[in-house]
């Protein structure tokens, strides 16, 4: 036992010093390890998520989503554009940023569309006030159409922050609260952007949001709205109307996580009193909504409260998982703290629009995927319309009026 002890002993020893031989080495040479930054390699394999093998449905490629004003739209709009731009779909554009809005849409304001060319489009998703003859002229058939509804209360605080430089009616209101007490003493019918100030919902539908309420009038719309739209979401309720999403286009987990976009900084609590008198000034807007509100949670239960639930449990799990590995920070910041021009949040109203910032230290094409993720809608059109206008290099032909599959063709 004690020979085996002396031999024990000498062995340590004896590692000890070549422990300490190769450190000595290592700093009389200036050799160093680079940090093992796990995110590198990992990373690649978090976004390496395979497709369901349980589908026997076929994605859906053909798609217009109605894009209304201060209901989560914009965080829609990134997951259409980043499906979009993965699969190489052809998006009708507009010459700027909306369609002319808040004229009725017009087929005429598509960049590229002009009869008899008709380019082949897959997505309409940016901001129009809906024109149902005028949109089916210029998207296929088979085309999937879907929108978002938000309650008008919430909706109305939004709406008076954001756009308030802009409605005459809101201009006119010394505050929110003023303008709650009584709206019809600032707003006028027909003046400059006071769509925004009342039933904008309804607006933005095509509707006249100053008729007259009547059940008739509401029920007929509803009626519209649901022989139109396919698919209704609620922006209370996101997470579930992104399960609902992903189920009707026949999508991956994926393709609708998001993180929210055109965040503001910060907003005032209703009273109840409050959301009152703003539902009875919004009262077709609110018809709507308690209308699709109903049938959301019909379709819950249809398919499934404990599978629901099952799904949004997936849902926030992941997008916590890509939040971990993509953002800088788990909280959204402000424009003036993200440095890349590309994913910092245009600035208009009163409030500050929050954004997301991307870390450095990612592989080059992780990073592409992490920032197209954070990429705002104004950013990503000016992408999309590079893609699909490119100009002509080689003869400075400009082809900037034929999208590209027109040209490919």
């Amino acid at each position: 036992m004690r020979l085996g002890q002396v031999y024990t002993v000498r062995i340590l020893g004896f590692g000890i010093i070549i422990i300490l031989t190769i450190g000595f080495t290592i700093q009389l040479l200036g050799i160093h390890f680079p940090k093992r930054f796990p995110q590198t390699a990992e990373l690649h394999s978090v976004f390496a998520v395979p497709p369901s093998s349980s589908r026997t449905c076929q994605a859906k490629r053909h798609i217009v989503f109605l894009k209304t004003h201060k209901t989560a739209g914009s965080t829609i709009l990134n997951l259409l554009h980043r499906y979009g731009d993965k699969n190489g779909l052809i998006f009708a554009l507009p010459f700027k940023y909306q369609f002319n809005y808040p004229n009725l849409f017009h087929s005429r304001r598509v960049k590229g569309y002009s009869f008899p060319i008709r380019p082949q489009y897959d997505i309409l998703c940016h901001h129009m006030r809906f024109n149902l003859p005028e949109v089916r002229k210029v998207m296929p058939s088979d085309s999937f159409y879907f929108t978002i509804l938000r309650d008008p209360a919430t909706m109305a605080e939004s709406s008076f922050s954001y756009y308030r430089s802009v409605s005459s009616a809101f201009k006119k209101a010394p505050n929110f609260k003023a303008f709650i007490s009584h709206p019809s003493h600032y707003y006028r019918q027909g003046e400059r952007s006071n769509q925004y100030a009342r039933n904008l919902l309804w607006f933005d539908l095509g509707f006249n949001p100053d008729a007259p309420f009547t059940e008739d009038l509401a029920r007929a719309g509803v009626h519209a709205v649901e022989g139109t739209f396919k698919l209704v979401l609620l922006s209370e309720y996101f997470d579930e109307s992104m399960i609902f999403l992903k189920e009707e286009l026949c999508w991956d987990l994926d393709d609708v996580v998001t993180f929210k976009l055109n965040i503001r900084g910060s907003s005032r609590p209703l009273e109840q009193r409050e959301v009152e008198q703003l539902r009875a000034w919004n009262s077709l807007d609110w018809y709507l909504y308690s209308h699709f509100n109903r049938t959301f949670w019909e379709k819950v239960e249809h398919f499934g409260r404990v599978k629901m639930d099952n799904e949004v449990r997936r849902l926030r799990e992941r997008r916590q998982q890509l939040a971990e590995f993509c953002l800088d920070g788990l909280e959204p910041v402000r424009a003036e703290d993200i440095k890349e021009e590309a994913i910092k949040p245009f600035q208009f109203g009163q409030e500050k629009i929050l954004g997301w910032a991307v870390r450095k230290n990612l592989a080059p094409d992780v990073r592409t995927h992490c920032v197209q993720m954070v990429t705002p809608e104004l950013q990503y059109k000016d992408l999309l319309h590079a893609r699909q206008f490119p100009i002509g290099a080689q003869n400075g032909t400009d082809l900037a009026a034929t999208p590209a599959r027109a040209i490919i063709r």
